[in-house]
């Protein structure tokens, strides 16, 4: 009796995670490579920019008018950014592939990865929810008399005699940042590229941040100025530049982090073995 052949595997196997060392210049070349996406498509740049400047307004206004549903807003925010984030990287992704952006496609290149990307939200709430809670807490045992008013928060914040308590609230608020940004830096662009489940694309966003600490330090350093620049300019109008170039830079920060996958290699067959019956 001759057997027949035997395939040693009918599919190869999930290519593993390659990350790739990043360089102190890497975070610039994001940026630059941002600005040429933005460009080369300024309708939908302009579309997620007036998204984001619409979210900072509407945040002012309610932390200046109700202070204590400040926190709950940005909640909100936190459900709507990722989404609106990864319409950006759909638009760098199809430039990267040779297809012309459209804004239609942005919008809903989501809904393929709903999954995944609630998942990821639920997280983001809860660490948003914690943060608040934490704030809450700082600002009790420093102050007596309850939560400040608006003018109070700011007055304490900008305070040099309340260092003990600006120290306390940004040592709080800067463990939780770092936590958000730890597992969302490529997390979302890599659900969108390779339609991951939430806790393999966290798990590998807070890979290349422990691989990478000072390089992602610089590239967190650069969004956070960026984004307290863009505020500051004409009632956060700024927003509608910086908000789409970060975007787009966050993909290609992604790019530079995250190898991409090698094709899969075919299936090898064993040769037929000669045997008696």
């Amino acid at each position: 009796m001759t057997d027949s052949p035997v395939p040693v595997s009918a599919s190869a196997p999930a290519a593993p995670l390659v990350l790739t060392p990043l360089g102190w210049r890497d975070p610039f070349r994001w940026l630059a490579r941002g600005l040429r996406d933005m460009a080369a498509a300024p309708g939908i740049a302009l579309f997620y920019g007036g998204c984001f400047w619409l979210m900072a307004l509407v945040l002012g206004w309610v932390f200046r008018a109700s202070p204590e549903y400040t926190m709950s807003l940005v909640s909100g925010c936190l459900l709507v950014g990722p989404f609106l984030a990864m319409g950006l990287y759909e638009t760098s992704r199809r430039r990267e592939a040779g297809l012309p952006p459209q804004l239609g496609e942005s919008i809903t290149c989501w809904d393929s990865h709903m999954g995944s990307m609630g998942m990821l939200v639920l997280v983001l709430v809860v660490l948003e929810l914690l943060w608040g809670r934490a704030s809450l807490v700082v600002f009790a045992v420093f102050f007596n008399t309850g939560m400040p008013s608006t003018t109070g928060v700011v007055q304490a914040i900008f305070n040099p005699g309340n260092w003990q308590f600006i120290a306390v609230y940004l040592l709080v608020g800067g463990v939780f940042a770092a936590l958000v940004f730890s597992s969302t830096v490529v997390s979302i662009p890599m659900i969108l590229d390779r339609d991951t489940d939430a806790l393999t694309a966290g798990i590998a966003s807070v890979r290349v941040v422990l691989e990478n600490p000072g390089v992602m330090l610089l590239w967190g350093a650069l969004i956070a100025a960026l984004v307290v620049l863009s505020l500051w300019w004409t009632w956060g109008a700024g927003l509608l530049v910086v908000g789409p170039v970060l975007g787009h830079a966050s993909w290609h920060a992604y790019r530079a982090a995250v190898a991409a996958p090698r094709a899969a290699e075919p299936a090898v067959s064993v040769p037929p073995q000669d045997g008696g019956a």
